[in-house]
Formats: structure tokens, sequence, C-alpha cells
């Protein structure tokens, strides 16, 4: 498990290099954003990979790895969006972004380290499609959770199902780095 762990660190690395470099560009803007508006913004970087695994012709020349990093970067940010609510106008340093970030992912990390031990690294027998569709299972759980205002009987919150994606997401871009 220690590969996995520095394997996480690497692909967490780029997203989060990706993601300051933005916070840069656009500063906070993401700030206003719902949660809904951003689950949807994670559901067409899901779709747009499962097009890519399914079709044969690419009209963008853009790989699932970009896609990818969205998807980490997005959930992300819906992670900090649950803890600070949604703003009106970007109201965060690139400093407090990526503080933010750093702490939403080292939960995440967490969580995948506890799960891989009990699951015994089960993921890496697992395609990279069979990641991408538990993305977007994930995702249509937390439409449908969204669609009942937050409210759930049995089933975890949102936030464990952003820390899925994003460990699904960094582990089919294992796959993918470990393919070329």
């Amino acid at each position: 498990m220690q590969d996995t762990s520095k394997q996480y660190d690497a692909v967490i690395e780029k997203c989060k290099n990706l993601f300051v470099n933005k916070m840069s560009d656009y500063g906070s803007a993401w700030r206003i954003l719902r949660l809904p508006s951003l689950t949807d913004q994670i559901f067409i970087k899901a779709q747009r990979i499962r097009g890519l695994q399914q079709n044969a012709e690419r009209k963008v020349d853009e790989g699932e790895e970009s896609e990818f990093i969205g998807i980490i970067n997005y959930c992300t940010m819906a992670l900090i969006q649950l803890e600070k609510g949604v703003v009106e106008k970007p109201d965060l340093s690139v400093e407090e972004a990526t503080k933010l970030y750093d702490e939403k992912i080292a939960v995440s990390k967490e969580l995948m380290m506890n799960k891989n031990h009990d699951y015994g690294e089960a993921w890496r027998d697992m395609r990279v499609s069979s990641l991408t569709d538990l993305i977007l299972q994930k995702l249509l759980r937390v439409k449908q959770i969204e669609n009942n205002a937050g409210k759930t009987l049995v089933s975890e919150g949102i936030d464990a199902n952003y820390q899925d994606m994003i460990n699904y997401a960094v582990f089919a871009m294992i796959h993918l780095n470990e393919s070329k």
C-alpha cells in the first residue's frame, strides 16, 4: 500500500498544481457555484470520459486524464462548498483555497487508505471503464440526495460520495499512468 500512497500523492500533486494555477488566473470564482452546479460539472466530465471510452472517433484532442483531473478538482471544490457554503462573490485567496484543498484531500486520502486496507486494493484489478461507471453511479446518487434536499434515510451523505469519486478518479489516473 506504500506504492498506492505515493501514486495517490503524485496524482493529487498534478491536480493541485492545476487548481492553484487556475486560482491564480481566475480567483475563487467557483465559490458562487451551488452544489448542484458542481455536481453537473462533474457529471459532464464523467459522461465525456465514458464517451471517450466507447467511441472510436474523437473530435476534441483531449484524453481521459484531463477529465479525471477535473473530477478530482470539482469534487474537492464541492467538499469546500459543503463546509463553507456558497457565496455571492469570490472570497478566498489562493493560499486559503489551497489550504482547504489540502484539508479535503487529506480526509479523502485517509478514507481511501482505510478502505484500501479492508478491500485489499481490489481496485487494482478493476478496469478504468468500471471506475468511470462507479463515478457516474455516485453522481446519480448525489443528484438524488440533492433532489431530496440532502435528506437520506440510511445512506451516507453527499460528502462521502464526493470523496469516493475523488478516490475512484485517482485510481483511474494511476491505471492510466501505469499503462503509458
